[in-house]
């Protein structure tokens, strides 16, 4: 029998190796960036064409490489970050696996430049699909440069299912921004199809954070801190009054490394589970020193993934500083026990001296006697004159209350209710089955439904899903025409976002604009909001958009099936009237009167019922 196992070759080695490191253009650049902070440099840049299909580049200030470090490089499992086994339980570094710029080269062209400081010149190395094809002396500046060209060039496959440039993206933002988080020590650059996108100078965490997601992020941070023996807590925690509706900024950090982990995820939510509004997920920045032996990062090709050594533990202690630090700045209510409250007495404003309050009594009254307390009565009201005349005026005799009329004397009960005719039976029936026109008649129900009378039915309308159907399709049309013509603001209003969310923005502004909502770039990550369609224009154009974003980052995989429907749908649940909203008479009329206009008035965009009714039949069986 012949043997049917074989060695791989070391290009098909180092692609199934890629696979699991290198999913897509942002691994790249998380790598690369990683190795450039282990460089120690204090400025890194980052460059990307085409979402990085075309370019991704990486330029640092750091220590630099030898010829033979250079071409070391790209071997497999070649770093120098560990010697042995036992190094990997007390690591420091980020770039420890060796695996980083084989697999990039394995799927991509390679270029490197590098020198030493103390070198006149430095190493100019091209590598194209794990073959050293330039090596070459060259004046270049101090430390790193590495520009990865035409990914996946040699896996067709992997290069065709690779997202659109949007979504490839916003992927690349999110690594570069947990890298640039935990060292605000280093300024880094990012420019994105030679736009800069960020500038970010060195500071402290705070401002780091500021400078990333936006100055309105300063007045949400509440700072947290806690030091044991077991782990030290440092960093912030957004305000409960700006949760968000998606898990959007929640970075944990351990030993200045971005990490996954719902267990700790948990205790922060538990900790403001009591504060947070329904459906809303909390803000934080939080870093954890942990003794590198007591945890386990080998677990994962993209290191995201931790094991602790005393998870439990850490868990309490996080909960228990998250408490502790909403407690403090008064963000959570708390209760003082150890207050008297039978010292709390009231103080008077103004510095009039205080008098004893005086107490008259009438040592002799008696309130059983009629006379003495009628006596009594009118001198209390002898300062008033009108008192006596009214009562002078409108004396009345009760007793006559109590007498029988004398028409009621004279004739029998009987008598009386025998004249009272009532309607029969069949002729309530008529009443009850007679067409009525078409909402003649609507009512609000516990300021959610929308109660009306159409053909002899009964109907309930749920007034949020009805208007939901009637914008849809609203904008499903506007969009098909092409014809819907923007009211122009008075005052623009401008809008400024983080680059995540702005990329998403520019994806979805061509049919944004067939809506009527004029909107445009102003700058780097800056739009303005020239007009809004006209039935819309009592709206805020700011709110509206930052909505408009949060409803994409929950039905995220609506966008990517159809995004005309996806807008639409997304658009209409965020501005429909809310249940518990109170209507007129009026707006109930239009609304209802719309929605059996559309062409699926039974249900909303979502697929649910808009309402349904009762028939007279049915009412009667009800009552029996």
């Amino acid at each position: 029998m012949e043997n049917v196992i074989n060695l791989l070759p070391d290009a098909v080695a180092n692609q199934i190796a890629a696979g699991e490191v290198i999913q897509r253009p942002a691994s790249v650049v998380k790598e690369l960036m990683e190795n450039a902070i282990d460089s120690g440099a204090s400025t890194i840049e980052l460059i990307i064409k085409d979402a990085g299909r075309t370019l991704i580049q990486v330029i640092d200030n750091g220590c630099g490489m030898t010829e033979q470090d250079a071409r070391m490089s790209f071997e497999r499992h070649a770093t120098s970050k560990i010697n042995n086994a036992q190094d990997l339980f007390s690591l420091c570094t980020k770039g420890f696996r060796g695996e980083a710029l084989a697999s990039i080269c394995a799927v991509a062209h390679v270029e490197m430049k590098t020198r030493r400081k103390k070198d006149e010149l430095g190493y100019h190395l091209v590598n194209e699909g794990s073959t050293i094809t330039t090596e070459e002396p060259i004046a270049t500046a101090q430390g790193t440069s590495i520009a990865v060209k035409n990914l996946f060039f040699n896996i067709p496959a992997r290069r065709k299912f690779l997202k659109s440039n949007t979504v490839e993206t916003r992927h690349i933002i999110d690594e570069f921004q947990r890298v640039a988080l935990i060292h605000p020590e280093i300024n880094f650059i990012f420019i994105n199809n030679e736009t800069e996108v960020y500038h970010l100078k060195q500071g402290n965490f705070r401002q780091r954070i500021v400078s990333i997601f936006g100055k309105s992020f300063d007045q949400k941070l509440v700072p947290i801190g806690e030091d044991t023996d077991i782990v030290g807590i440092s960093g912030f925690i957004g305000k409960p009054e700006f949760a968000k509706k998606t898990r959007g900024e929640q970075f944990f950090f351990v030993n200045q490394r971005y990490i996954k982990n719902n267990y700790l995820n948990h205790a922060i939510a538990s900790a403001m589970d009591d504060l947070l509004p329904p459906k809303t997920y909390p803000t934080y920045f939080i870093q954890l020193e942990i003794d590198p032996a007591e945890v386990d990062i080998n677990i994962h090709p993209t290191k995201t993934e931790i094991k602790f050594g005393d998870e439990k533990s850490i868990y309490a202690i996080l909960r228990a500083a998250t408490k502790q630090s909403l407690n403090k700045f008064k963000i959570a209510p708390s209760l003082d026990f150890e207050q008297e409250t039978s010292f709390n007495t009231y103080t008077p404003k103004s510095s009039a001296p205080l008098t004893e309050p005086k107490i008259q009594v009438t040592p002799g009254f008696n309130p059983f006697d009629e006379t003495q307390a009628q006596q009594t009565n009118e001198k209390n009201w002898s300062n008033g004159s009108s008192w006596k005349q009214n009562q002078d005026n409108n004396t009345f005799n009760w007793k006559k209350l109590y007498e029988t009329p004398g028409d009621l004397k004279k004739e029998n009960f009987d008598d009386l209710f025998g004249k009272i005719e009532f309607e029969e039976e069949h002729q309530q029936q008529k009443l009850i089955e007679e067409p009525i026109s078409e909402f003649t008649y609507v009512n609000q129900v516990y300021h959610q439904f929308i109660q009306t009378i159409k053909n002899g039915q009964i109907l309930f309308i749920h007034q949020r899903r009805a208007h939901e159907r009637v914008l849809y399709e609203y904008f499903q049309k506007s969009m098909e025409d092409q014809k819907n013509h923007s009211q122009q603001l008075l005052f623009p209003e401008s809008i400024s976002l983080q680059a995540a969310d702005a990329e998403l923005l520019k994806s979805v502004l061509p049919e944004l604009q067939q809506m009527g909502i004029d909107i445009n770039e102003f700058g780097n990550n800056d739009f303005v909001i020239n007009g809004l369609p006209a039935d819309l224009h009592q709206l805020n154009p700011k709110q509206l958009i930052e909505n408009l974003l949060e409803q994409f980052k929950i039905n995220g995989d609506e966008i990517k099936i159809n995004k005309r429907d996806a807008l639409a749908k997304n658009l209409s649940r965020n501005i429909a009237i809310k249940s518990g909203v109170k209507m007129e008479k009026e707006e109930m009329t239009e609304l209802v009167e719309q929605l059996f206009l559309c062409e699926s008035p039974s249900i909303n965009p979502s697929g649910k019922s808009t309402f349904f009714y009762f028939s007279a039949e049915e009412i009667n069986d009800k009552l029996g």
